[in-house]
């Protein structure tokens, strides 16, 4: 019973404290970095400033376990990208099918479909000045196929050299997916990521599904 007893002590003293950082990462940090965005007045480092500050909700919200939907997760990410691509004059074509499914997905599998997509947009902005962005969001049997599309340049040389695009390798593994750079139908670079979806009956257990990465995309 002592034992026990201490477990729970200690558990509560972790808990405690891991809301203590939170509300410190909130209060402080969330505070300079939105007292930043205002005094900021070149655009690009106002918009660095904006994802940064995106980053910070994206993981309080992760640790205080906030789920979500597949469509509320894509909803997010395509408000976002709207955003960005109009602050630097970019048009976006989201293209989603009006049959997807909306599973629960964990906060894991929220934060990973959310960052990546996120990425892809950011190396487009960095390296192939697109004119436009095109998104295609649909389902393939039990997975999901998430593509970004731009019509810059594609420079196969410099795919997977980067920290961000072995991010992006590594969260879609997370996935249990398989992501891929090939070049673009619109002249520039598609980014392919597909993984398998929970049904929608299926609880929103971190990790899911418990299954090898399949191979490589053919479509």
């Amino acid at each position: 019973m002592a034992a026990l007893q201490r477990r729970l002590w200690i558990a509560q003293a972790m808990e405690a404290e891991r809301q203590r950082i939170h509300d410190d990462l909130h209060d402080d940090v969330g505070g300079k970095l939105l007292t930043l965005l205002h005094e900021v007045q070149d655009p690009t480092q106002r918009q660095l400033v904006r994802e940064v500050l995106q980053d910070l909700r994206d993981i309080l919200a992760r640790n205080r376990g906030v789920e979500g939907s597949l469509l509320e997760v894509l909803a997010q990410l395509r408000e976002e990208s709207e955003h960005r691509l109009d602050t630097h004059g970019i048009v976006l074509a989201w293209q989603q099918a009006a049959d997807l499914p909306d599973p629960v997905l964990d906060p894991a599998q929220a934060m990973h479909l959310f960052r990546i997509g996120r990425e892809a947009m950011t190396n487009a902005l960095r390296h192939a000045r697109p004119r436009q962005l095109r998104v295609v969001v649909e389902q393939i049997g039990t997975s999901l196929l998430f593509e970004v599309t731009d019509d810059g340049r594609f420079e196969p040389a410099h795919i997977g050299s980067g920290r961000g695009t072995r991010s992006m390798q590594s969260r879609a593994g997370e996935l249990h997916g398989d992501i891929a750079w090939l070049p673009g139908t619109l002249g520039g670079t598609k980014v392919r990521l597909r993984f398998p979806l929970p049904p929608d009956d299926a609880p929103a257990v971190t990790g899911w599904p418990g299954t090898d990465a399949p191979g490589s995309i053919g479509r």
